[in-house]
């Protein structure tokens, strides 16, 4: 069973910085990318940004300039910096992992998210 554990959410202020973790574990063959999610209250989920394992990234326009997506293949985890924050940053942010198993079948895994607050 594939698992996903966060870190790094939590409580900060309007231009600070936090660094969010995502590790992978469980029966993973391969890994096609993994990304950030996040959901503000009363709002959709929507993407963050996404790396690819080989390391082509794409993020959402109003993170552009501010975080920066990163991945260690080699331990299965996924990084999100977080620079400048702002208080419309503030959302429950999920780790994403699109993987393959031992027959090729692609799945999407979710974390359990976590919580990130940004103060004005």
């Amino acid at each position: 069973q594939v698992r996903l554990v966060e870190s790094g959410g939590g409580l900060e202020q309007a231009g600070g910085s936090l660094r969010l973790s995502c590790v992978a574990s469980g029966r993973i063959s391969s890994v096609d990318a993994m990304g950030w999610y996040r959901r503000a209250p009363g709002k959709q989920r929507d993407l963050v940004a996404t790396i690819t394992s080989g390391g082509s990234t794409n993020y959402a326009d109003f993170v552009k300039g501010r975080f920066t997506i990163s991945r260690d293949n080699a331990k299965n985890t996924v990084y999100l910096q977080m620079n400048t924050l702002k208080p419309e940053d503030t959302a429950v942010y999920y780790c994403n992992v699109r993987a393959r198993n031992m027959y090729y079948v692609v799945s999407d895994y979710w974390g359990q998210g976590t919580q990130v607050t940004v103060s004005s």
